[in-house]
């Protein structure tokens, strides 16, 4: 994919450079920004050990203003001290110089390795010297400049009416989110009151990466945002929503594809539960447990790891397991009533093994207790997870 075969939305600006803080000549900077003032949405992770990226995002986007976000990645400038917050700082401040813009409409992000100092020098030597005006467009850049150690850039763009947003996002490992994932940023010409434009992303976002993990790890530095400046005119919330939606759950489902030594990914799909928080909660346990990832893995028709980790959710006293359906595919493999399924069963660990067999694998639990549904989005654990952050700084 290349910038010129993306559409995007009017008045958004890219500017990608690599200043030394990753090896190699990949980008490893990137300033994506609206030219002129936007409404920004914005949600972060609730973990108690945030960098000051995430500290200054928080406060730049608490009026509903601000411009775009300046990103780093290589370098995470979590626990780094007063000396890493006067670095943020001074970053915003640069970047914001050099496209233009005032310090406070800039969100900061960075991603990469914790406990490491910003290589400052570099940073200053590029950012002053920026002269020229960013490139317009540049969004397929931006994603691949936002990357660490993902295989591939993760974007999506959908049209509403004469808008246009795109979305962009990077993670493949340490997501568990409490908020959405590891970094993710929405774009459009779209204009949206501000209330509604801010509920409507949190609910996007609670039902897409929210329901997104691959380790069971949350981030120091989840962060997402939704800019929209309002050149294309008004749209149809609704169609808005929608449109969101679908780009948020592409992004996820790539992320799931490209997670660190991933080769399955795995949908597990809650009904009947006792309300949407309860089927969450089931199906993050399903999708987290490490036996049900390896066996999905090993294309083992073993059923029986699934049972046993909705049977974790032990304060869900209302779950009954004479109740409970359990299917792969649509192999049911766990009635609600009457003798489960034989494990030894030919025929059924044969259908279980074929639907295993593939690159997508979809697991069904029925609790049987009212109408609550949720479904959630994850990918199996392979020995190349084991290799990849074993030797993640070395």
């Amino acid at each position: 994919m290349t910038d010129s075969s993306v559409s995007a939305p009017r008045g958004f600006a890219v500017h990608t450079a690599h200043v030394g803080i990753r090896e190699g000549e990949r980008d490893d900077l990137t300033i994506l920004f609206s030219t002129l003032p936007a409404a920004v949405s914005a949600v972060f992770t609730r973990s108690r050990f945030v960098g000051p990226s995430v500290t200054l995002s928080r406060l730049a986007a608490a009026d509903g203003r601000a411009r775009g976000v300046v990103v780093v990645a290589g370098n995470a400038n979590v626990a780094t001290g007063a000396r890493g917050l006067e670095n943020a700082r001074e970053l915003r401040l640069l970047a914001a110089k050099a496209i233009g813009a005032a310090e406070e409409e800039l969100l900061v992000a960075s991603t990469g390795v914790i406990g490491r100092q910003y290589p400052m020098d570099g940073l200053r030597k590029h950012l002053t010297a920026v002269t020229k005006p960013p490139a317009d467009s540049g969004f397929v850049r931006a994603a691949r400049a936002i990357m660490t150690t993902d295989t591939r850039e993760k974007i999506a763009v959908r049209r509403i009416g004469d808008a246009t947003l795109v979305g962009i996002a990077k993670g493949v490992g340490m997501i568990e989110p409490d908020m959405a994932t590891l970094l993710t940023y929405f774009a459009t010409d779209a204009r949206l009151a501000p209330g509604e434009q801010d509920r409507l992303f949190r609910r996007v976002m609670d039902r897409t990466f929210n329901a997104l993990s691959i380790d069971t790890d949350t981030s120091t530095s989840d962060s997402a945002a939704l800019f929209a400046n309002g050149l294309a005119g008004e749209v149809d919330a609704e169609e808005f929503e929608r449109a969101l939606a679908s780009v948020a759950l592409e992004l996820v489902k790539e992320i799931t594809r490209d997670g660190e030594g991933a080769t399955k990914t795995i949908t597990v799909e809650v009904s009947g539960a006792r309300d949407v928080d309860q089927a969450k909660r089931v199906g993050k346990a399903v999708v987290n447990s490490p036996l049900v990832k390896t066996a999905v893995h090993g294309g083992d028709p073993n059923w029986g790891r699934v049972a046993m980790a909705v049977g974790k959710c032990s304060d869900d006293t209302d779950i009954d397991q004479d109740a409970v359906t359990i299917r792969f595919g649509d192999t049911v493999v766990y009635p609600p009533a009457g003798t489960p399924v034989d494990q030894n069963d030919d025929r059924a660990r044969e259908l279980v093994a074929e639907h295993l067999a593939q690159d997508e694998v979809v697991i069904g639990v029925d609790l049987d207790i009212a109408e609550g549904a949720f479904t959630v989005y994850g990918c199996d654990l392979t020995t190349d997870y084991v290799r990849l952050n074993a030797h993640y700084t070395t």
